[in-house]
């Protein structure tokens, strides 16, 4: 008996299976397994196999956000923040929070944490780097709006990435806000406040 056919079949899934376990793309999940997020490995004939329980322990701590239950208070305008760079992590915490805005604020680091993020509680707004680790901002953009129903998710890029480079790299969608860095806070504060007001319109005519 080889050692492949030793290893219990329930302890291993397919990539497929893994893709569907997390909502995820068979891309981001092979990406995963090599970032070594994902424990894997490879058939003689090359296909992949992931361990169930690492997928279950990405899922749990993907849930349990830190230990930390997010709750979605009325009225408050939910923004997710994906920007790799600690520094700039607490200026966007600290610059929101010093606007007194109905706002609450998460902060992930990668494009992987936004996709599972985003599963977990859909914001009313991604502000967004590009380059960051695994998975990157292109991607996490073309696999949200590829999904239809985060089709109307409202998306702004803060990069520092030239238009060339941005293009190289296939481009962003028409209805993505583009900003240059460093964090033009002031058109920001504009965005979150025009976005807070359509949605208190919103509820009064609900």
């Amino acid at each position: 008996m080889s050692a492949n056919t030793e290893v219990p079949e329930k302890e291993y899934c397919s990539t497929t299976e893994a893709a569907q376990r997390l909502g995820l793309s068979l891309g981001t999940v092979q990406q995963m397994v090599e970032n070594g997020l994902l424990e894997g490995w490879k058939t003689a004939g090359g296909h992949r196999r992931i361990r169930v329980s690492s997928i279950e322990d990405f899922r749990a701590r993907a849930a349990a956000g830190g230990g930390q239950t997010v709750s979605r208070p009325p009225g408050v305008l939910q923004v997710l923040v994906a920007e790799d760079d600690g520094i700039l992590q607490k200026l966007y915490e600290h610059t929101f929070s010093s606007w007194g805005l109905a706002v609450q604020v998460r902060m992930v680091a990668s494009g992987i944490d936004g996709l599972l993020e985003i599963g977990r509680m859909p914001p009313d707004l991604l502000i967004t780097d590009l380059r960051m680790p695994g998975i990157d901002g292109f991607e996490m953009i073309r696999r949200l709006r590829a999904d239809p129903q985060l089709a109307d998710l409202d998306i702004v890029v803060v990069s520092g990435l030239t238009d060339e480079e941005i293009a190289e790299n296939g481009g962003l969608p028409a209805d993505v806000t583009l900003y240059g860095k460093p964090v033009p806070f002031r058109e920001l504060k504009g965005y979150v406040q025009a976005k807070i007001m359509a949605m208190q319109r919103n509820r009064k005519t609900a």
